[in-house]
């Protein structure tokens, strides 16, 4: 480009609304957006949770009447999280016929039968020490073991009517053994969004008060095992051995070309603002659907300060919103979704 100022004026194509419109490059619709909900037993429960405001945990007849204005909004797909009363350490109820997010896919259904409705699939609200694989008697993540539960899950799912399953386990292999599972089930066409890049991250806190799934260290949660050589060891305290370290870029390339490999047909980056790097390179590389999760501290930190008065909370999201989609994401999970159409409504 050889024109230079005076000749070429870039503020003269921001100069009115008009303007600013016609050239806007980055646009998005309430179609993209994803909307999670958190799903506990019971009948008429509404329970708000304290670290995401405005948010809450239903019981699945609560939850079929809280969609409706969802529906109305414009978004045209949701995303369930369980959360399970009886908890052991193999996962039981995960799989359940009668579980909870089961029920609520069939509630959903019936009322909605064209909302496209997506399933959460991990173990970490259904194991009593909170990790999202089984343990072995050392009381460490046995993958392999955990792969089979994870596929079971994932067609208990499908078999209540869910429209995509979404594993956010981070265990390898997953995806493959989820993919054979449904094929030979007779749901080869039901799609998988693989949560590909899941890095370890503060920014989770809030879901796992909502979600009742932090990993724990009393001895009501995991009890102390004697190893082979005799020691005594307890569950790790987190999650750093399966969700990715928020240092590494190259790795999540790596993983996010695995999913692909072993069957996913959306891969996502989670979370999304402060890995707006990952989701970028992860399009130039790889053309493949995208999606993004601004996950609970990344809504509850815009929320707290909105309420603080010290931002303001509507342009604050779509602002974040516009940085995701222009990193390269398809499709946004959120927990702003509902609000979030609202105001490209009235924009």
């Amino acid at each position: 480009m050889n024109s230079q100022f005076p000749e070429y004026r870039p503020r003269r194509m921001r100069s009115s609304e008009a303007l600013r419109r016609l050239l806007c490059e980055t646009r998005f619709s309430p179609n993209q957006l994803i909307m999670p909900y958190f799903v506990r037993e019971g009948r008429k429960v509404k329970e708000p949770i304290n670290a995401m405001p405005g948010q809450f945990r239903f019981s699945p007849d609560t939850l079929s009447a809280a969609v409706e204005p969802l529906v109305r909004s414009g978004v045209k797909s949701i995303l369930l999280f369980g959360i399970a009363e009886a908890k052991d350490a193999k996962a039981g109820a995960s799989a359940s016929k009668n579980g909870v997010v089961q029920k609520a896919i069939r509630e959903i259904k019936k009322r909605f039968p064209d909302l496209l409705v997506m399933t959460d699939v991990c173990l970490c609200a259904y194991t009593s020490h909170g990790h999202c694989g089984l343990l072995n008697v050392q009381n460490r993540i046995d993958n392999d073991a955990t792969l089979p539960v994870l596929a079971r899950m994932a067609l208990s799912h499908a078999d209540a009517g869910a429209d995509m399953i979404s594993p956010s386990d981070m265990m390898d292999g997953r995806i493959r053994a989820i993919r054979q599972m449904l094929d030979q089930k007779g749901f080869e066409n039901l799609p998988v969004m693989s949560y590909a890049a899941k890095y370890s991250s503060s920014f989770y806190g809030p879901f796992r008060e909502a979600a009742h799934s932090a990993p724990g260290s009393s001895k009501r949660q995991i009890s102390k095992m004697i190893t082979r050589t005799g020691a005594l060891t307890t569950a790790p305290k987190d999650r750093k051995t399966y969700q990715m370290n928020p240092a590494n870029r190259e790795e999540a390339l790596r993983e996010i070309a695995l999913d692909i490999q072993e069957g996913a047909d959306i891969v996502m980056v989670k979370p999304a603002l402060a890995y707006l790097d990952i989701l970028r390179e992860a399009k130039d590389m790889f053309h493949f659907p995208l999606a993004a999760y601004m996950v609970s501290g990344e809504y509850a930190m815009i929320k707290a300060a909105a309420e603080k008065g010290w931002i303001d909370e509507r342009s604050a999201v779509l602002e974040s919103l516009v940085s995701i989609f222009r990193a390269g994401a398809n499709t946004v999970i959120t927990y702003h979704a509902q609000a979030a159409a609202g105001w490209l409504e009235n924009n």
